[in-house]
């Protein structure tokens, strides 16, 4: 039976291979704040990439976005950020570590393990502020962006001026925020600086249900794109007390990591609630007025809001697989092609042979040139260099042998099955595409 995936075997291989590494690792680290290697970069923009072709590119009343991460307090204020986005604090009177209060169980500090007093709970606004200006306390207050959305909101008037968009139509961005988070843990799961991907879907009131169905069908088949399987991935309807200070509906989507079934991202139907009161906060009109001329009226929004980390880490989860090869465990990435960091890798079978290194490069620099993730690999026996590719989810493995030089062909591996076959160098590009 396979072993079940932990939390420790992801770390480890993202670090080893070159996927997630710890911020500033060599004075310690920060707590909560990862940085992505060459491998991770790619596959991190590979995610996005198929997430904007499925929901924005692919889409024809979608309107992208990038909007600051600095905002003012104003903005924060109207949104219901300064007053709501809170968490319970506790503080270990022993150690002194600070704990969210939905975090500790007991009265035993998760810190120094020792039996301790924690107090009652505070309310800890979770925003990361900062002062704009050169003199110290003369300056403005600004507070960096805990989600994209309110970038978007506050450039809804604009959208409409720029474009006049038939409703319904949506505003999508990719982009940093950043959360004070008491106790980041798990990795790329709960961090102080995270990437989103929001999209804030603008709908007559009368309409909301009818596309917030249309997001719940459409997330279910993207998350099929980036290979999680149906069985890891669960609807959670959010009960009325435990949704955010703007919802009127939420789903949450849960993925079943090595800590437990935790949200992945969340479908919410915010109503007017942000348009309403960025109109009442700043004095600017949020109304759309229908090209029939019919009554203007404030739209409603359904907002399907991914975090990209957590869905980084879902995705490593779910395609990390072992097997036995010739009596050896292996470890291997499942990852779809399509998200797959490298795609092919190209060597040849040895490579203090200059007859076989040029074929191989041939080869090499004609799929480099079709399918751009191509990696070389001559490094080690041929043996390791599958292992090596394994690792990081490399699909396909092209070998250049001595049978090369004299018919003109290679042998492809498949990385599941580890199945090889001779395919003419000729009909090597549509094999692999």
């Amino acid at each position: 039976m396979e072993k079940k995936v932990t939390l420790e075997d992801i770390v480890s291989l993202a670090k080893r291979r070159g996927f997630v590494y710890p911020s500033s690792e060599i004075y310690g680290g920060l707590s909560g704040v990862y940085d992505y290697g060459p491998l991770g970069v790619k596959l991190k923009h590979n995610i996005q990439n198929l997430w904007w072709n499925s929901f924005v590119s692919a889409w024809d009343d979608m309107y992208p976005t990038d909007s600051a991460i600095l905002g003012p307090e104003k903005v924060f204020e109207a949104s219901g950020h300064l007053a709501g986005f809170k968490d319970p604090m506790v503080v270990c009177s022993n150690c002194h570590s600070q704990f969210r209060a939905d975090h500790v169980e007991g009265d035993k500090c998760p810190h120094c393990g020792k039996t301790a007093t924690l107090g009652e709970p505070r309310q800890f606004n979770m925003m990361l502020q900062t002062q704009l200006g050169a003199v110290e306390g003369e300056g403005q207050t600004a507070y960096l962006r805990p989600e994209t959305a309110q970038g978007i909101f506050t450039n809804f008037k604009n959208v409409l001026d720029s474009f006049s968009p038939d409703i319904p139509f949506g505003i999508a961005q990719i982009g940093k925020s950043f959360r004070n988070e008491i106790s980041p843990r798990d990795f790329l799961f709960r961090m102080r600086e995270m990437e989103m991907m929001e999209i804030e879907y603008f709908v007559h009131p009368d309409k909301w249900e009818e596309a917030f169905e249309e997001w719940r069908v459409g997330i279910k088949t993207f998350f099929g794109k980036v290979g999680l399987p149906e069985k890891m991935v669960h609807e959670h309807e959010i009960e009325e007390a435990e949704r955010a200070h703007y919802s009127k509906r939420t789903i949450d989507f849960e993925f079943d990591y090595p800590f437990g079934q935790k949200e992945l991202m969340g479908l919410a139907y915010r109503g007017d609630y942000d348009l309403s009161n960025h109109q009442k906060v700043a004095g600017k009109s949020m109304e759309y007025q229908p090209k029939d001329g019919s009554q203007p009226f404030i739209p409603h929004v359904v907002e399907p809001s991914f975090g990209l980390d957590r869905l980084v880490l879902a995705v490593l989860v779910a395609s990390y697989a072992t097997d036995e090869q010739g009596g050896e465990k292996r470890v291997f990435l499942k990852l779809p092609a399509e998200i797959a960091p490298v795609k092919v890798a190209v060597f040849p079978l040895l490579k203090n042979k200059p007859e076989l290194v040029k074929k191989a490069r041939e080869v090499y620099e004609m799929q480099k040139k079709e399918l751009g993730a191509v990696m070389w690999d001559d490094n080690g026996n041929i043996g390791k260099r599958y292992r090596r590719q394994d690792e990081i989810g490399t699909p396909y493995c092209v070998t250049v042998d001595f049978d090369s030089l004299q018919n003109d062909d290679v042998t492809v591996r498949d990385r599941d099955s580890t199945l090889q076959e001779r395919v003419k160098i000729s009909d090597l590009l549509e094999k692999l595409q």
